[in-house]
């Protein structure tokens, strides 16, 4: 099978997915998608983290997981993202996919977590193996943790059609460095990184870098784990924020952060149904151009 084909075959999976959960007809229209640099698949702009939220060992108690797991399929999203630091959620995603029928539609992304070319083998084969699949859509070196040496192996299993994208993370600031010069110095195909009107750091080199080296964006932490929501505690959403197609601050910050040319993919996690569906309107509608843009941060430091 040739790589056109392959990605006509999961546009194809992804469309009956879609198709057969929402309803055929009734189901959602497609939502806001971005190239991959790298080959030009395209891919929802808005995905689902696993953080914290996806981290249920009991089969038993993951019933609302697999209410947002559906849900989010329904609504055209694939890309959900994981690690083995976040302890049952590789498995829960594994697992869930697979009862759902979903797991071809998703594009999977985890990460390698640990020291050591052995080591991180064997941590990539048990995320293959909880992640049920043969191969893996993104795998990514986990807060540059012995970076060299699995971007060494990613590159050997790349070639062998065990993953297909290769990339780096990093969730503050005082890693930027670092991830500059790895971004510079080796051929990646997805940098993922914390950016958020409340961080907005990334974007005076990290995000123009990327640009220019066409690596693929991800950005985790779009609400500062929480703390945009404080700070606009009892607000409403700003009436001009309709120009946009904007009615929740969830929408907004999203808005924000998929404005930026330079963003692929922003993944929100929640393990609540209503949250997940409200952070998935983000995708549909009018983004900010620059002027609106400044104009929301502005408001939202306005007291």
């Amino acid at each position: 099978m040739s790589p056109a084909d392959a990605i006509t075959r999961r546009a194809l999976l992804t469309m009956m997915a879609a198709a057969a959960a929402g309803g055929g007809a009734g189901a959602a229209p497609a939502p806001l998608a971005r190239a991959i640099p790298a080959g030009g698949e395209t891919i929802p702009a808005v995905g689902l983290g696993t953080w914290q939220t996806f981290d249920v060992a009991e089969a038993g108690a993951r019933g609302p997981l697999r209410d947002v797991l559906r849900r989010f399929v329904e609504l055209g999203g694939r890309v959900v993202d994981s690690s083995p630091m976040y302890g049952a959620a590789e498995a829960a995603v594994g697992d869930l996919a697979a009862e759902l029928g979903v797991r071809d539609t998703l594009f999977v992304a985890t990460k390698v977590w640990t020291t050591g070319r052995a080591a991180g083998i064997a941590q990539m084969e048990r995320s293959l193996q909880r992640l049920r699949g043969t191969r893996l859509d993104l795998m990514q070196v986990h807060n540059l943790v012995d970076c060299a040496t699995h971007l060494r192996t990613l590159r050997e299993w790349k070639q062998a059609g065990r993953v297909r994208f290769a990339g780096v993370t990093h969730y503050t600031a005082g890693g930027y460095d670092e991830l500059e010069r790895v971004m510079r110095a080796e051929p990646l195909d997805f940098v993922q990184l914390n950016y958020s009107l409340a961080e907005r750091e990334a974007e005076r080199r990290l995000l123009p870098l990327a640009r220019d080296r066409k690596i693929a964006v991800l950005v985790n932490r779009p609400f500062a784990e929480g703390a945009l929501f404080s700070r606009v505690r009892g607000r409403s959403v700003p009436g001009w924020a309709a120009e946009i197609d904007c009615d929740s601050w969830a929408q907004y910050f999203l808005k924000w952060i998929l404005a930026h040319p330079a963003v692929t993919c922003v993944i929100p996690a929640t393990s609540r149904l209503p949250h997940l569906e409200d952070n998935m309107k983000a995708a549909r509608g009018r983004l900010p151009d620059a002027a609106m843009r400044e104009r929301m941060a502005a408001a939202l430091d306005a007291r």
